[in-house]
């Protein structure tokens, strides 16, 4: 028997699905329509690594199942092209990230045509291509108008490893930068938001629209943070302003002590006294170099300085002291708390280190609680005390009355704020996509006009290194323009965009990508949207996934789309390490498929990674088990060698009867096992039913000539597992399939998933323990559904049975039907 031959076979198919046309999308055919999508590859190395076929592979296989189930599956691939990493690759090679990212892309695209996956390649997009970010521009401009991106002063995230900023969510660990690992902090500057803060009600609220894994619902959900409360001005005294806090606890505003101003509020440095100037503006600066993981600490000791200003109670008028502490952050609320010593632990050491005063206000309903006793603060919920009229409230009703109190007064009331900030978009690199704004001494901020996007990156010599700000504020001719309304000379902003910005739309882009007068085309995406499965990385829960939930929503609001969540159904695939390590271009751990495919093939190893173990899992990197896959493909390839064409016992009498339908029952046992798997992601249990099956027939065959097998049995088996393989090894599947079909007989992935017989999976035959004085000795294989009297007397013929009984009389019998025989003898 002939090894299988994997590189003829794999490359013959792959020419031929090319050839044919077998993977392209009729978009305008949307009935019965699946969109299965994977997250698109970032190319910002040469090649891929075993942990993107982990990714793709399996994928890919459940989407042929849907095609084979009868669904129009499109199924798309593209490039992430743009972006920090990918300019990190170039800089450390020394190339222009333009000539980097090509090479990449075009080694990576044959890469991932090795996987055999039914990509429509006629519908591939690139984010680096002017044809691409035209669109990404549009989308800025689109939500400019909308009031949705806007510029300001800020303090944000600063990598000076990178040189350039991050969002909060590419801040990781204890405020390592995601990409390089080093430690982030704090910096000044005007940059562009998208007010996605004004869409978080919404993107709580369509979570619950959404088939996600229950873990992502609640991670995202906790990441925008909604936090019901009420909003309160304490007027200053002396002055004709407020500092407005938000808090959660309403009941314990009479326990107020002081005031604390995050260290970036605004008002810090405007309150100071000149008595204060040089301490605060000190510990200002110190506060600024620690990260807001640092600054929220609970076991860091709480620093803080008083800033000579003071504020009044709205409810009682007390005067509490203004200080600023690094434990305050300008990001959430709006950065300023009201410290209540007695009732927040925060407070409480606060206080106990610069002897402010605590009060007691709140009050365990079972004992009386004195501030000079306290060790710790009482933080749970009570009855009020010492509150005025509030007094004897339970603290439930104790905050809706405060709240409306201060609603009356015109000092607040009852709010709501979340811990999602909006999304911080400007780079100060060169690989993006420039943002489209011009900045007129005149006009002020001008969008550019659409007819005039693209706003091209500038190609040739361009010093693209990173040295703080953005490398195209050294391009004078990229810089220099005129204004679009008044035609003065204008300069172009030098910042480029977050590369999520690129990929919080591709997925609308995959079904337009033919026309290039507007970013999509509307009728196709409500025909062909939502994506029905999409499957990418948990690392992506907190970015790309509420990015484009955000995005998808502002078109929804423009009548543009008629869908507002992207991703109906969500999986993710698991982690796989190297030695318990992340695997990762960036840290250089990664293991290069190629060296396996080379020596075993394509569908030996997806059908591998597929079953290492729990796909949602994944696990430690190990090529132990692949000799065994492929030793699994060449016994397939082997019973078809020997076994077909099938032209043998034509006696239906043929092969041992209980052989016959135990073989028959394992076929469709597997057909059915196998479909449900696979749609569940279970990838390693589909192959293990699969090997099963082929076990099965082999002992089937085992020791047979060919004319004492059941001809009608064998057809059956071997003209359905090419079906049952294909969409775990494709070009297996089509290869099988052509041989029993014939070469004009087309694609195995349209010829249908095989129906099982529900009636051949009844187990004819049971085992029944058989017990002597309630003891197992012997366990009997009878037909189901025998009588008490068939099993009893089949069982007095077992040996040990016999052996039990001997030289004694059964006194009684207890048969439990189909399960049990219990002799009782004396």
């Amino acid at each position: 028997m002939s090894a299988y031959p994997f590189t003829e076979i794999e490359n013959k198919w792959r020419k031929t699905w090319q050839e044919r046309g077998d993977y392209k999308t009729d978009v305008t055919a949307s009935q019965s329509k699946f969109y299965c999508l994977v997250m698109f590859s970032y190319p910002s190395a040469l090649k891929l690594h075993i942990g993107h076929w982990y990714n793709f592979a399996p994928t890919d296989t459940y989407a042929r199942l849907k095609r084979m189930e009868g669904y129009n599956v499109f199924e798309p691939m593209g490039f992430d092209a743009f972006g920090l990493p990918a300019e990190n690759f170039a800089v450390k090679r020394g190339v222009h990230p333009a000539v980097t990212t090509d090479e990449n892309v075009n080694f990576i695209r044959e890469q991932l045509k090795t996987i055999g996956a039914m990509y429509d390649w006629s519908r591939e997009v690139n984010t680096s291509r002017p044809d691409y970010y035209k669109w990404t521009q549009w989308l800025f401009l689109f939500l400019y108008k909308r009031g949705l991106a806007y510029q300001k002063q800020a303090p944000v995230n600063w990598c000076p490893e990178c040189q350039t900023v991050l969002a909060n969510e590419q801040v990781i660990g204890e405020g390592e930068c995601e990409r390089c690992g080093a430690a982030v902090t704090k910096k000044d500057l005007k940059q562009w938001f998208f007010r996605i803060t004004a869409y978080a009600e919404r993107l709580l609220e369509g979570l619950n629209r959404v088939d996600w894994p229950k873990k992502s619902v609640t991670q995202q959900s906790n990441w925008i943070g909604k936090s019901e409360g009420a909003n309160i001005k304490f007027p200053l005294i002396g002055r004709n302003e407020s500092i407005e806090v938000f808090t959660t606890r309403a009941d314990t505003l009479y326990g107020v002590t002081h005031l604390v101003l995050a260290p970036e509020h605004p008002l810090t440095s405007v309150l100071t006294t000149a008595g204060q100037k040089h301490k605060v503006e000190e510990y200002v600066h110190q506060a600024r170099q620690a990260t807001d993981i640092e600054r929220q600490s609970l076991g860091r000791e709480k620093t803080g300085v008083f800033i000579g200003a003071y504020a009044q109670n709205p409810l009682n008028g007390d005067k509490v002291e203004v200080w600023t502490a690094d434990y305050a952050l300008a990001t959430y609320g709006t950065g300023a708390v009201m410290a209540v010593p007695g009732h927040d632990q925060r407070d409480f050491e606060f206080a106990k280190k610069y002897n402010i005063p605590i009060k007691v206000v709140i009050q365990n309903s079972e004992s009386s609680i004195a501030a000079g006793n306290l060790t710790e603060a009482f933080t749970a919920y009570g009855k009020m005390v010492n509150s005025g009229e509030f007094s004897g409230m339970d603290s439930e009703t104790g905050m809706r009355a405060t709240a409306d109190k201060l609603t009356a007064i015109g000092q607040g009331g009852a709010a709501v704020t979340y811990h999602l900030h909006d999304w911080l978009i400007s780079r100060q690199r060169y690989w993006g996509a420039p943002i489209p704004i011009i900045h007129c001494e005149k006009c002020g901020v001008v969008p550019v006009p659409e007819k005039d996007l693209p706003v091209l990156l500038p190609q040739g010599e361009i010093d693209f290194k990173p040295k703080g700000k953005s490398p195209l504020a050294a391009l004078p001719e990229f810089m220099e323009t005129k204004c679009p309304n008044c035609g003065g000379n204008a300069v172009r902003d030098a910042d480029t965009m977050d590369t999520f910005v690129c990929s919080s739309w591709y997925y609308l882009r995959y079904l337009s990508t033919e026309i290039d007068d507007k970013i999509f085309d509307s009728e196709v995406l409500n025909r062909w949207m939502p994506v029905d499965q999409y499957v990418g990385g948990t690392e992506h829960i907190n970015g790309h996934l509420l990015y484009s939930r955000f995005i998808t929503k502002a078109l929804f609001d423009a009548g543009l789309l008629t869908f507002d969540e992207p991703f109906y159904k969500l999986r993710h695939q698991g982690i796989i390490t190297n030695s318990g390590a992340k695997m990762s271009k960036s840290k250089g751990n990664v293991v290069n498929p190629e060296e396996f495919t080379e020596r075993y093939g394509s569908d030996v190893f997806r059908l591998y990674m597929m079953f290492m173990g729990d796909y949602e899992v994944g696990g430690d990197w190990s090529d132990v088990g692949i000799v065994g896959v492929a030793r699994f493909v060449n016994r397939i390839w082997r019973l078809y060698e020997e076994f077909w064409p099938v032209d043998y016992g034509q006696n239906p009498a043929a092969g041992n009867r209980e052989q016959n339908n135990e073989l028959e029952r394992i076929l469709h046992h597997t057909i059915k096992s196998v479909r449900e798997d696979i749609d569940d992601f279970k990838f390693n249990t589909a192959i293990a039913r699969v090997m099963e099956l082929v076990n099965s027939t082999y002992g089937y065959t085992g020791g047979k000539s060919r004319e004492d097998l059941n001809g009608e049995v064998m057809r059956e088996v071997l003209t359905i597992l090419p079906k049952i393989i294909a969409p775990l090894a494709p070009h297996l599947g089509e290869e099988l399939w052509s041989k029993i079909t014939g070469s004009d007989a087309g694609t195995v992935f349209d010829a249908g998933w095989p129906e099982y017989d529900a009636n051949a999976l009844v187990i004819d035959k049971v085992e029944i323990a058989v017990q002597i004085a309630g003891k197992v000795r012997a366990a009997l294989n009878i037909a189901k559904g025998s009588s008490e009297d068939q099993v009893t007397a089949e069982a007095l013929k077992l040996e040990n049975v016999q052996k039990h009984i001997a030289d004694k009389t059964i006194i009684k019998k207890i048969y439990i039907k189909d399960k049990i025989l219990n002799l009782v003898v004396k």
